[in-house]
């Protein structure tokens, strides 16, 4: 029988992380302040550990991987690689589907793989509390599993919605020793001034990220700590890709295309940024986020330089974006509701060396479905995007005839999630595609550089 788990001994777990910036095409674009000049690492400094801003900055082709951090690494990685052998048979494909599975950590998602370097990195430079969002819920359990493990406070702003939606991964935070607030909250200048206008709304990552970077600077045992969009969170997450590298290598396979759920950009930047120096030297591979088309941001946003949260707290960042006043609808693919993209991979994908796609949300569900049918695996709302452009490509192989290798992430379970599913099922989800009229209106909410 040919093989199906793909599996790599704990002496595998990479020693560094990859830094895409190395071979990307052209230098990112700096971050910019408010004035339109370059933002320095010491101005984030009041949120952020030197280490981490030194990362973010950093042009280095790799960088090591602290053995404490791959200690913790131990506990779940390296996480498996399956070869879909079920999920073929039931498409009849003559397409080869892999997938990554981050679902082994004990966050059951990929997450953990940054949350641990940050918190590692706060601690020795004596930090003492972290703050920060979280949409679906998986960022946060994965900060509260960090400070745990390094002895660290952990304060999460919820998004309201994903706090209503999903309490059992509100208890997992707790669980684990954080406090967790519904945003917006009355307990920042920004969120009072969110629920002054609204006193209903349902809050947004954007919004969360302004209450969680507000408590930060004011406080000089707090730093601020963030799941996706940053290169450096994106760095970390490379461990994701350079498993999958070796575990095909195993099994004398290679891609022709990756499919990953794309909101800010880290499942994309995990597995598709060790690609992107194979592609730069020849190797014909398609690299695809996949987003919703509720939340659009690579596929229809304006690439121009916006704000990070809602109220203007970040740097300026060159990215894809649907203005940083965006509010998004209430799909269940929380950790995919955000205006903007990772600068990183925005940059790519301008260049054209990612190419974006947009689904919507019942045909995600749908996929989420029949990959359970044949896995067993049933995937959280935010993985169904990759599963069902995998999906989708292999059933363009079967009427083609052509063999391709298909892989993708499956960044999360779903275990926390069946409430989505439930709606599902009895038939109440539908589809949302964000209005041309609000894309067209977020360029005169866009900030005016320089």
């Amino acid at each position: 029988m040919s093989v199906t788990k793909i599996l790599l001994d704990e002496s595998e777990i990479p020693t560094h992380w990859y830094n895409v910036v190395a071979d990307m095409p052209n230098p990112p674009a700096p971050y910019l302040g408010p004035d339109g000049k370059p933002v320095p690492p010491e101005a984030m400094a009041a949120i952020f550990p030197m280490p981490l801003l030194e990362q973010e900055m950093s042009s280095e082709r790799w960088i090591k991987i602290p053995d404490e951090v791959r200690e913790v690494y131990r506990l779940w990685r390296p996480s498996p690689l399956f070869r879909a052998h079920r999920l073929e048979a039931m498409l009849g494909t003559p397409a080869k589907i892999y997938y990554k599975y981050e679902g082994v950590s004990p966050a059951g998602s990929h997450k953990p793989n940054t949350a641990i370097p940050q918190a590692y990195y706060n601690k020795i430079c004596g930090i003492k509390r972290l703050s920060t969002e979280t949409g679906a819920g998986q960022w946060g359990c994965s900060l509260a599993l960090a400070g745990s493990m390094f002895g660290l406070e952990v304060r999460v702003y919820m998004v309201k919605i994903s706090y209503q939606q999903k309490p059992y991964r509100r208890s997992m935070m707790q669980t684990w020793g954080a406090e967790v607030l519904a945003s917006p909250t009355n307990l920042t200048n920004a969120g009072r001034q969110i629920l002054a206008q609204d006193p209903d709304n349902p809050g947004s990552l954007g919004i969360a990220i302004s209450e969680a970077v507000e408590e930060a600077a004011s406080r000089a045992d707090t730093n601020y700590a963030l799941g996706s969009v940053l290169n450096h969170v994106l760095l970390h997450q490379t461990v994701i890709g350079l498993e999958t590298k070796k575990q095909l290598e195993k099994v004398g396979d290679y891609p022709d295309v990756i499919f990953a759920p794309c909101g800010g950009g880290s499942n994309v930047g995990g597995m598709m940024f060790p690609f992107v120096a194979d592609k730069a030297a020849g190797k014909n591979i398609r690299l695809v986020p996949v987003e919703p088309t509720s939340c659009p941001t690579l596929t229809r946003g304006h690439y121009a330089y916006d704000y990070g949260d809602s109220v203007g707290l970040t740097p300026l960042m060159l990215m894809y974006t649907l203005g940083h006043d965006f509010m998004p609808p209430g799909i269940h693919a929380g950790g995919l509701r955000y205006h903007g993209d990772s600068a990183l991979v925005s940059q790519l994908c301008k260049e054209g060396v990612l190419e974006a796609l947009a689904v919507p949300q019942v045909a995600t569900f749908k996929a989420g479905v029949l990959f359970a049918k044949a896995e067993g695996i049933v995937p959280a709302p935010e993985s169904c995007h990759a599963a069902c452009a995998a999906i989708d490509e292999a059933l363009r192989c079967k009427a083609t005839g052509e063999s391709k290798t298909i892989l993708f992430t499956l960044s999360g379970h779903g275990h926390f999630d069946m409430g989505a599913y439930d709606r599902y099922l009895s038939g109440e989800l539908e589809d949302y595609d964000y209005p041309d009229e609000a894309i067209r209106a977020a360029l005169d909410h866009l900030p005016k550089v320089g």
